[in-house]
Protein backbone atom coordinates (compact mmCIF):
# COMPACT_ATOMS: atom_id res chain seq x y z
CA UNK A 1 0.00 0.00 0.00
CA UNK A 2 1.60 3.07 -1.36
CA UNK A 3 0.38 6.44 0.77
CA UNK A 4 0.41 10.14 0.13
CA UNK A 5 0.00 12.93 2.02
CA UNK A 6 -1.73 16.29 0.45
CA UNK A 7 -3.90 18.92 1.30
CA UNK A 8 -6.92 20.13 0.04
CA UNK A 9 -5.00 22.70 -2.39
CA UNK A 10 -2.99 19.50 -3.99
CA UNK A 11 -6.25 17.54 -5.07
CA UNK A 12 -6.57 17.88 -9.18
CA UNK A 13 -8.51 14.38 -9.50
CA UNK A 14 -10.61 11.90 -7.61
CA UNK A 15 -8.17 9.49 -6.27
CA UNK A 16 -9.27 5.67 -5.61
CA UNK A 17 -8.90 5.86 -1.97
CA UNK A 18 -9.20 8.72 0.16
CA UNK A 19 -9.07 9.07 4.11
CA UNK A 20 -10.04 12.76 5.19
CA UNK A 21 -8.22 13.86 8.75
CA UNK A 22 -9.52 16.47 10.60
CA UNK A 23 -8.39 15.54 14.43
CA UNK A 24 -8.88 19.25 15.93
CA UNK A 25 -12.01 18.84 16.00
CA UNK A 26 -14.32 17.50 13.06
CA UNK A 27 -14.32 14.39 12.62
CA UNK A 28 -13.43 13.99 16.64
CA UNK A 29 -16.45 15.55 16.85
CA UNK A 30 -18.36 13.49 14.26
CA UNK A 31 -17.24 10.57 16.12
CA UNK A 32 -18.49 11.68 18.99
CA UNK A 33 -22.06 12.46 17.57
CA UNK A 34 -22.09 8.62 16.01
CA UNK A 35 -21.09 7.60 19.62
CA UNK A 36 -24.23 9.89 20.92
CA UNK A 37 -26.59 8.20 18.40
CA UNK A 38 -26.63 9.97 15.51
CA UNK A 39 -27.83 8.53 12.56
CA UNK A 40 -25.72 10.09 9.82
CA UNK A 41 -23.90 12.90 8.91
CA UNK A 42 -24.93 15.39 5.98
CA UNK A 43 -21.99 17.46 5.07
CA UNK A 44 -22.68 21.00 4.05
CA UNK A 45 -20.63 23.23 1.97
CA UNK A 46 -21.44 26.44 2.84
CA UNK A 47 -23.09 27.75 6.17
CA UNK A 48 -25.90 28.75 3.64
CA UNK A 49 -26.36 25.28 2.53
CA UNK A 50 -26.39 24.12 6.41
CA UNK A 51 -28.92 26.82 6.73
CA UNK A 52 -31.26 25.98 3.89
CA UNK A 53 -30.72 22.38 4.87
CA UNK A 54 -31.99 22.82 8.61
CA UNK A 55 -35.09 24.98 6.85
CA UNK A 56 -35.89 21.92 4.66
CA UNK A 57 -35.72 19.33 7.07
CA UNK A 58 -36.53 21.04 10.83
CA UNK A 59 -35.88 18.01 12.65
CA UNK A 60 -32.10 17.52 11.36
CA UNK A 61 -29.44 19.35 13.67
CA UNK A 62 -27.26 21.61 12.44
CA UNK A 63 -23.06 22.19 13.68
CA UNK A 64 -20.26 24.66 12.88
CA UNK A 65 -17.45 25.91 13.50
CA UNK A 66 -16.67 28.38 16.44
CA UNK A 67 -19.19 30.39 18.79
CA UNK A 68 -22.47 29.26 18.47
CA UNK A 69 -24.65 30.77 15.28
CA UNK A 70 -28.36 31.79 14.58
CA UNK A 71 -29.62 28.79 12.75
CA UNK A 72 -27.17 25.99 14.29
CA UNK A 73 -27.79 23.44 17.12
CA UNK A 74 -24.55 22.35 18.13
CA UNK A 75 -21.03 23.82 18.19
CA UNK A 76 -18.01 21.74 16.60
CA UNK A 77 -16.86 20.41 20.02
CA UNK A 78 -16.61 16.95 21.22
CA UNK A 79 -16.55 18.39 25.08
CA UNK A 80 -19.87 20.23 24.32
CA UNK A 81 -21.07 17.43 22.34
CA UNK A 82 -20.22 14.64 24.23
CA UNK A 83 -23.26 14.59 27.08
CA UNK A 84 -25.80 15.39 23.90
CA UNK A 85 -28.44 12.81 22.57
CA UNK A 86 -28.36 12.65 19.18
CA UNK A 87 -30.12 9.55 19.15
CA UNK A 88 -31.82 8.55 15.64
CA UNK A 89 -31.26 12.12 14.47
CA UNK A 90 -29.09 13.85 11.23
CA UNK A 91 -26.54 16.04 11.58
CA UNK A 92 -25.28 18.59 9.36
CA UNK A 93 -21.91 19.34 9.57
CA UNK A 94 -20.06 22.37 8.07
CA UNK A 95 -16.55 23.41 9.17
CA UNK A 96 -13.42 25.17 8.04
CA UNK A 97 -11.16 21.99 6.97
CA UNK A 98 -12.58 18.64 7.54
CA UNK A 99 -15.99 18.81 5.70
CA UNK A 100 -14.03 20.55 2.93
CA UNK A 101 -11.64 18.01 2.76
CA UNK A 102 -14.16 15.38 2.07
CA UNK A 103 -16.51 17.42 -0.42
CA UNK A 104 -13.11 17.90 -2.19
CA UNK A 105 -12.54 13.99 -2.55
CA UNK A 106 -16.62 12.70 -3.22
CA UNK A 107 -15.45 11.33 -6.04
CA UNK A 108 -13.24 8.90 -4.81
CA UNK A 109 -14.22 5.29 -4.72
CA UNK A 110 -13.55 5.31 -1.27
CA UNK A 111 -13.82 7.83 1.59
CA UNK A 112 -13.22 7.41 4.65
CA UNK A 113 -12.91 10.12 7.62
CA UNK A 114 -10.63 9.98 10.29
CA UNK A 115 -9.24 11.16 13.57
CA UNK A 116 -7.05 9.27 16.67
CA UNK A 117 -10.17 8.44 18.11
CA UNK A 118 -11.12 6.12 15.11
CA UNK A 119 -7.32 5.70 13.86
CA UNK A 120 -7.26 1.93 14.31
CA UNK A 121 -10.43 0.88 13.10
CA UNK A 122 -9.35 2.95 9.79
CA UNK A 123 -6.09 1.41 9.73
CA UNK A 124 -8.18 -2.21 10.01
CA UNK A 125 -10.07 -1.05 7.08
CA UNK A 126 -7.08 -0.29 4.86
CA UNK A 127 -5.62 -3.40 5.77
CA UNK A 128 -8.41 -5.75 5.28
CA UNK A 129 -9.41 -3.94 1.68
CA UNK A 130 -5.76 -3.53 0.95
CA UNK A 131 -6.02 -0.67 -1.79
CA UNK A 132 -2.66 -0.12 -4.14
CA UNK A 133 -2.71 3.32 -2.91
CA UNK A 134 -4.21 6.02 -0.51
CA UNK A 135 -4.43 9.68 -0.37
CA UNK A 136 -4.33 10.89 3.34
CA UNK A 137 -5.69 14.52 2.94
CA UNK A 138 -4.52 16.79 5.60
CA UNK A 139 -7.35 19.15 5.63
CA UNK A 140 -5.91 21.80 8.52
CA UNK A 141 -3.05 24.68 7.91
CA UNK A 142 -3.24 24.16 3.89
CA UNK A 143 -1.92 21.01 4.32
CA UNK A 144 0.41 21.26 6.91
CA UNK A 145 -1.29 20.99 10.30
CA UNK A 146 0.92 18.59 12.50
CA UNK A 147 -2.20 17.12 14.35
CA UNK A 148 -3.56 16.13 11.09
CA UNK A 149 -0.39 14.39 9.86
CA UNK A 150 0.85 13.18 12.52
CA UNK A 151 -2.61 11.41 12.86
CA UNK A 152 -2.32 10.12 8.74
CA UNK A 153 0.60 8.77 9.23
CA UNK A 154 -0.21 6.79 12.49
CA UNK A 155 -2.72 5.42 10.25
CA UNK A 156 -0.77 4.97 7.17
CA UNK A 157 2.23 3.02 9.40
CA UNK A 158 -0.31 1.15 11.21
CA UNK A 159 -2.27 -0.49 8.32
CA UNK A 160 1.15 -1.68 7.06
CA UNK A 161 3.00 -2.92 10.19
CA UNK A 162 1.85 -4.91 13.52
CA UNK A 163 3.30 -3.02 15.57
CA UNK A 164 3.06 1.01 15.95
CA UNK A 165 3.98 2.99 18.89
CA UNK A 166 1.30 5.42 19.05
CA UNK A 167 2.96 8.24 21.62
CA UNK A 168 5.38 9.90 19.36
CA UNK A 169 2.31 10.49 16.93
CA UNK A 170 0.13 11.80 19.95
CA UNK A 171 2.95 14.17 21.22
CA UNK A 172 3.12 15.72 18.31
CA UNK A 173 -0.34 16.91 17.94
CA UNK A 174 -0.57 17.30 21.77
CA UNK A 175 2.47 19.75 20.78
CA UNK A 176 0.69 21.36 17.40
CA UNK A 177 -0.70 24.91 16.85
CA UNK A 178 -4.30 23.42 16.59
CA UNK A 179 -3.79 22.10 19.95
CA UNK A 180 -2.21 25.74 21.63
CA UNK A 181 -5.08 27.33 19.85
CA UNK A 182 -7.66 25.82 21.57
CA UNK A 183 -5.75 25.52 24.95
CA UNK A 184 -5.80 29.82 24.57
CA UNK A 185 -9.25 29.83 23.39
CA UNK A 186 -10.22 28.18 27.00
CA UNK A 187 -8.38 30.08 28.88
CA UNK A 188 -9.75 33.19 26.49
CA UNK A 189 -12.98 31.78 27.87
CA UNK A 190 -14.35 31.55 23.65
CA UNK A 191 -17.72 29.85 23.40
CA UNK A 192 -17.55 26.96 21.74
CA UNK A 193 -14.76 25.69 23.05
CA UNK A 194 -14.58 22.89 26.28
CA UNK A 195 -11.41 22.59 28.36
CA UNK A 196 -11.01 18.48 27.76
CA UNK A 197 -11.50 19.74 23.54
CA UNK A 198 -7.96 18.50 23.44
CA UNK A 199 -7.77 15.52 25.37
CA UNK A 200 -10.71 14.18 23.91
CA UNK A 201 -9.32 14.59 20.16
CA UNK A 202 -6.05 12.90 21.01
CA UNK A 203 -7.56 9.80 22.55
CA UNK A 204 -6.95 7.35 20.81
CA UNK A 205 -8.90 4.79 19.56
CA UNK A 206 -12.10 5.70 22.22
CA UNK A 207 -14.28 3.92 19.39
CA UNK A 208 -14.18 0.78 17.29
CA UNK A 209 -16.16 2.28 14.13
CA UNK A 210 -14.88 3.60 10.90
CA UNK A 211 -16.59 6.58 9.71
CA UNK A 212 -17.08 6.31 5.86
CA UNK A 213 -18.70 8.81 3.36
CA UNK A 214 -20.95 8.24 0.71
CA UNK A 215 -22.82 9.82 -2.29
CA UNK A 216 -26.82 10.00 -1.20
CA UNK A 217 -28.50 12.11 -3.97
CA UNK A 218 -27.33 15.35 -4.00
CA UNK A 219 -25.38 14.97 -0.83
CA UNK A 220 -22.33 13.31 1.00
CA UNK A 221 -23.28 11.37 3.69
CA UNK A 222 -21.46 10.14 6.43
CA UNK A 223 -22.45 6.34 8.58
CA UNK A 224 -20.68 4.78 11.12
CA UNK A 225 -19.68 1.25 10.19
CA UNK A 226 -18.12 -2.10 12.33
CA UNK A 227 -14.80 -3.20 10.00
CA UNK A 228 -14.49 -7.01 9.63
CA UNK A 229 -13.34 -8.11 12.60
Amino acid sequence: MRSTFVGIDDIREAPKTAVVIDVMRAFTVAAWAFAGGAQRIVFAETLASARELKTRHPDWLALQDGAPLPGFDLVNSPGLLRSVDLQGRTVIQKTTAGTVGALSVADADVVLCASFVVADATARFLLDHRPDEVTFVVTGDGGRAEEDLACAEYIAKRATASVVQAAPYIERARNSSAAARLNDGVLQGYDGIHPDDVDLCLDLNAFSFIMLATRENSHMVLHPTRPVA
